[in-house]
């Protein structure tokens, strides 16, 4: 992460995952040229003409000045209402193929870390475990079928990652066109 912007703790590299990115593009929020501009969702019913510099994002005047979110409450279930306010409101989203959704473990939102293949998720065998276990429950019986899914991840459907922020331990859930 480069140095000078904003820290996020549930998104604390939103340029690897291009969420943020280089830009001489204005904040529609503060109406100044910072040099990196917001690239992924935002709710609201309001018409947004143009995007956000990370500093109205981490400060939450962008999600106050406009009504809205960054991030869906969606799987925030079991955490404080400051933590849902800081996801939805003060912390950049990410691009995803279905509605993007944060994944919780210790009574914690995790730190989203990006979207990977099977190769980088396999580095991370709790992450992989768990995402084997979430999609068993979810209808996947056949374990070949399973299997072939998720070593193809990265080939039309990914994996988007996190890290607990108490305990460390990595989570998935799939993401598919």
């Amino acid at each position: 992460m480069s140095t000078g912007l904003p820290i996020f703790r549930y998104h604390p590299d939103p340029l690897a995952s291009g969420s943020i990115r280089a830009s001489a593009e204005e904040c529609v929020c503060c109406h100044r040229s910072s040099g990196w501009i917001y690239t992924a969702t935002f709710y609201t019913a309001q018409e947004v003409n143009g995007r956000f510099c990370p500093w109205c994002i981490a400060d939450g005047s962008a999600a106050e000045r406009f009504a809205g979110e960054f991030s869906d409450a969606y799987g925030l279930d079991g955490v404080s209402e400051e933590t849902l306010h800081e996801v939805t409101r003060r912390t950049p989203g990410f691009h995803a193929w279905q509605d993007p959704h944060w994944l919780v473990h210790c009574q914690d939102a995790a730190a989203f870390l990006g979207e990977v293949g099977y190769s980088e998720l396999a580095a991370h065998p709790d992450a992989l475990d768990q995402l084997r276990a979430d999609l068993r429950m979810g209808g996947w019986h056949d374990a070949s079928q399973l299997e072939h899914f998720l070593t193809h991840l990265g080939e039309g459907a990914s994996a988007m990652l996190f890290r607990c922020t108490v305990c460390g331990t990595h989570l998935a859930y799939a993401d598919a066109s």
